[in-house]
């Protein structure tokens, strides 16, 4: 009997379902995140009878054949990209993408690494960093002496002073997109890492290339909404439940095996 094994993968899979939920309901705060989905998929089959088999009896082909599944197994659990609404927070340094792209920061090896939370803010000597400290690409410094920042759709940086009229141009930032959004490699803290899965980053300024614009004094709210997830933690519950009572029935159709006499 497979039953016991079958059912051990349907609740191995609910519980996968599970943990994917409760990650995006720990993250309903977190700026920028996007909500995860847990894919499957069906396991091999034992094929006792082939369809299209000859049958021995008078020869004629079997059309639909006996395969029994085997289970099921988790297959990816995938991002939704999907932009969550601009909350207005009046700082400086928000910025919210509003569209498609990533900020690009680099890591302490030297890596670049890619992010849509755009709470940003500035170092003692004015570098441009996230909330961890990383330079957001291509290394903005604010002087020091700067009275506001002032940041355009298009990426520009300006810096207002005191004794000037017009504003000073410091830089400006840059998005990436990417081919296969999904296939990008979550890191924590609000990262993703380049992969074979994703391909290379195509990077231009903010408005082009397809690429998003910036809002300054925004920010993205997470992209999760906790009625759905409530929803599929309910089906994911009633599923685990289910698989339980199978291995409980297997388990006394086996009983009831052992003692016949």
């Amino acid at each position: 009997m497979n039953a016991l094994q079958i059912a051990a993968t349907g609740m191995s899979a609910q519980q996968t379902r599970v943990d994917v939920i409760s990650n995006n309901l720990a993250n309903m705060s977190t700026a920028g995140y996007n909500a995860r989905r847990a894919e499957f998929a069906d396991l091999f089959y034992s094929q006792a009878v082939r369809p299209g088999s000859i049958a021995a009896s008078d020869g004629t082909m079997v059309p639909a054949g006996v395969q029994l599944g085997m289970g099921v197994r988790p297959t990816a659990v995938a991002i939704q990209p999907q932009q969550g609404s601009l909350a207005h927070t009046a700082g400086d340094l928000d910025v919210a993408i509003d569209g498609a792209g990533y900020l690009e920061v680099t890591l302490p090896s030297g890596a670049p690494a890619y992010t849509r939370d755009g709470g940003l803010k500035r170092t003692a000597d004015g570098l441009i960093v996230t909330s961890d400290g990383l330079p957001v690409m291509p290394g903005i410094t604010i002087p020091a002496d700067a009275g506001s920042i002032a940041i355009s759709a298009d990426g520009e940086v300006y810096a207002h002073f005191g004794d000037r009229v017009e504003p000073e141009l410091l830089g400006q930032f840059t998005l990436a997109s990417f081919v296969n959004e999904k296939g990008l490699e979550a890191v924590g803290s609000n990262l993703f890492l380049e992969t074979g899965a994703s391909g290379p980053p195509t990077v231009a300024a903010p408005g082009q290339e397809g690429l998003g614009t910036l809002r300054q004094g925004y920010l993205e709210e997470s992209s999760v909404d906790p009625i759905r997830e409530i929803t599929e933690l309910i089906k994911a519950q009633r599923g685990y439940e289910l698989n339980a009572k199978v291995i409980t029935a297997a388990d006394q159709m086996l009983s009831a095996t052992v003692q016949v006499r």
